[in-house]
């Protein structure tokens, strides 16, 4: 019983959770957006520290060799002079320097590592990051278009004002012809009437018609013909 609570309470929650996403989509796109811009600026700043350490230990390893140089120049100068006890202190001072200089270039290389991988996870998380931007542009027009089909949706399909603008057009439509119905009223006024059984007695051609038709003029017409 428990268990299945369990798996209930984590089924809803996890739905609740899909559910606020979606409602909050942009602003979760967004939020982890600005998480990415400052990542990339720390680092660019790490990126920037690891370049100026690498040119001061540059320039320390360049001063080294100049004054090495200088010292080798001076202890050439000591040994032709036969000062052996100068030429061996200058000896033990460009051991040193030398050791130095190969602690500073091991550096230098070990610097120049670390900010070419540093510099290439920039470049990747930059052309990242403007990915996201234009993906976060594509996302914000897909759910405003989401939006406005629902909103004709509900309109089209809803017993609103479209099903009542349709019904009213159907209903003016429909409606008999009054002109049509005062022609019926009258037809059936005079069928009624002794005047109808009249009219319809005479236009059978007993006794003397009570008004002139289409045909009597027709053979009205016919005669006269004859005679011309």
């Amino acid at each position: 019983m428990l268990t299945t609570l369990q798996t209930l309470f984590e089924g809803l929650s996890a739905r609740t959770e899909d559910r606020l996403r979606d409602t909050f989509a942009i602003e979760l796109i967004e939020q982890k957006i600005r998480e990415a811009e400052q990542s990339l600026s720390a680092a660019k700043l790490t990126l920037a520290s690891l370049i100026q350490r690498q040119r001061s230990e540059t320039r320390l390893a360049q001063s080294l060799k100049s004054r090495i140089a200088k010292l080798n120049s001076r202890a050439e100068e000591a040994l032709a002079a036969n000062r052996d006890d100068l030429a061996k202190e200058a000896a033990q001072a460009i051991a040193d320097m030398e050791n130095e200089l190969t602690r500073r270039n091991e550096t230098i290389e070990r610097l120049d590592t670390r900010a070419a991988q540093l510099r290439a996870s920039v470049e990747k998380a930059h052309r990242r990051l403007i990915d996201l931007k234009q993906g976060a542009i594509t996302a914000r027009a897909i759910l405003r278009e989401h939006a406005m089909q629902s909103r004709l949706n509900k309109t089209l399909g809803s017993t609103s004002a479209a099903d009542e603008a349709e019904a009213l057009i159907a209903r003016v439509c429909n409606q008999d012809d009054p002109f049509e119905q005062s022609e019926v009223l009258r037809d059936i006024d005079q069928s009624l009437s002794d005047k109808g059984i009249d009219n319809r007695l005479a236009d059978a051609g007993f006794g003397e018609p009570n008004r002139i038709t289409g045909d009597a003029v027709l053979e009205r017409l016919k005669s006269k013909s004859k005679k011309e």
